[in-house]
């Protein structure tokens, strides 16, 4: 796909042609539908996964086999899009007990782990405070008002994250999580009880850099909504981000279009640190793997079963090309062409994004940086660009590219997580910055019906 960029006008059309100028005239949302504001992909159980900047959490969690108990946890998740209501999914899907949670509230983030007063609502499952959720199921919230969120393309909201907090009560098993939140979020001690109705953060000492049982928020949209899932690994996910910075490279596309027609797109993460297109070949709790299940195995979960998806940008396979993954170019290239033909089938009219995968070349990773991994990498960049199997392809690569090395460019190797040098493996903000402003929206967002 021949690159352009597009100026503040162009962007604008862009967005008005995808939407339509009905639905951008509104001031907030209308009888329309949900679209998913944002989502964490679930692995498991914990504490397998590759988490960033982790607290111990020896204190928050002692028996990691028996997992959270008769304790409240207060989770931390910056929504793409705001609406007047909202909804929860939560996860058991690699649990091995029935989950119960009770004392469900959402509310709009203080600072730490407080709830700005009087914005804490409560949240219930079929009328009932309290939900039961069997091992490899998962449970929706009735929506829940948002007052806080009456005009929801406020600039007062933009970037204003929401807290959810809930009450596991008992002992939960296995826990299914998301690993890589790089978001801090806070729990009581075990034994504490139910603590979420509380705003302050007296209750919760304790702090974790990952997502547990919930995965995915909707918020109330005007019709139309586009909603673009970002699917890959850790590069997705946002390795050597900021913590709490919110600067992957999803994160700087939801920006963009924010700028220019507030709270009208949906950007959401899919990606999972470690993630393949084609492995592992089996998982479940009792065969975890760090990277979560692979691509093919969670899109139905992960994409397909999102409110509101029009759009999804796949960038995946330096994982499968490393020496943990070890899968030929062959099985990466059959199984993008499988998963795009799932997600055609499964989601009528949606485009599908590919996204060519960045250098590794000269990683002080011990499984990745070698030769052979280069060349398949730049031999899948090549069937993505003249394939003919994506609507379009963004160039991740050329951005980030030295030409010099052929690995990263060296500013975006730092990383920015704690400051250390970095694996010249994972973009820093730099990268990602670069990462997502070459992405051309018209590319992304669907053309107007």
């Amino acid at each position: 796909m021949k690159r352009r960029s597009l100026g503040e006008g162009a962007l604008a059309a862009a967005l008005i042609q995808a939407i339509g100028p009905d639905a951008l005239a509104q001031g907030g949302p209308s009888a329309g539908g949900w679209a998913t504001a944002w989502a964490a992909s679930v692995q498991g159980p914990y504490p397998v996964g590759n988490p960033s900047a982790q607290p111990d959490q020896r204190f928050l969690f002692p028996e990691p086999a028996e997992g959270a108990r008769d304790q409240t946890l207060r989770l931390v998740l910056r929504p793409s899009i705001w609406g007047q209501r909202a909804r929860l999914r939560f996860s058991n899907a690699f649990g091995t007990r029935p989950l119960v949670l009770d004392g469900v509230y959402a509310g709009l983030h203080l600072g730490g782990a407080a709830v700005v007063p009087g914005t804490n609502r409560p949240v219930i499952f079929g009328g009932s405070p309290s939900v039961t959720i069997p091992p490899g199921g998962q449970a929706w919230s009735d929506p829940v008002d948002l007052p806080f969120a009456a005009e929801p393309a406020s600039p007062l909201l933009m970037g204003r994250k929401l807290a959810v907090s809930f009450h596991v009560a008992g002992a939960s098993g296995p826990m299914t999580w998301h690993a890589k939140a790089l978001q801090n979020s806070f729990g009581t001690a075990p034994g504490a009880g139910a603590k979420g109705a509380e705003e302050g953060e007296g209750s919760f000492p304790f702090s974790t850099a990952s997502w547990f049982f919930l995965d995915a928020l909707d918020m109330a949209a005007p019709a139309g909504t586009p909603v673009i899932v970002c699917l890959g690994d850790s590069i997705t996910d946002g390795t050597a981000s900021t913590m709490n910075g919110d600067d992957r490279w999803p994160d700087v596309l939801a920006r963009r279009l924010d700028a220019q027609q507030p709270n009208r797109v949906a950007v959401v993460n899919a990606g999972i640190g470690g993630n393949q297109v084609v492995g592992p070949a089996e998982y479940g709790p009792d065969k975890p793997f760090p990277g979560g299940p692979s691509a093919l195995s969670r899109l139905d979960r992960d994409v397909i079963s999102l409110s509101g998806v029009t759009t999804v940008i796949w960038l995946e396979g330096t994982n499968d090309f490393s020496r943990n993954g070890n899968a030929s170019l062959e099985a990466v290239r059959g199984g993008m062409q499988e998963g795009v033909r799932r997600l055609r089938a499964g989601i009528p009219g949606v485009r599908v994004i590919g996204a060519t995968v960045t250098s590794a070349l000269g990683s002080t990773s011990a499984a990745h940086g070698h030769k052979e991994q280069d060349d398949n990498r730049r031999a899948l960049n090549a069937f993505m660009r003249d394939g003919n199997l994506f609507d379009a392809v963004v160039d991740f690569d050329r951005p980030t590219l030295d030409s010099a090395s052929g690995g990263l460019k060296p500013e975006m190797v730092p990383e920015s997580t704690t400051g250390g040098p970095g694996d010249k493996l994972h973009p820093n903000r730099a990268g990602y910055l670069a990462m997502g402003s070459a992405i051309d929206p018209a590319a992304v967002l669907p053309a107007r019906r």
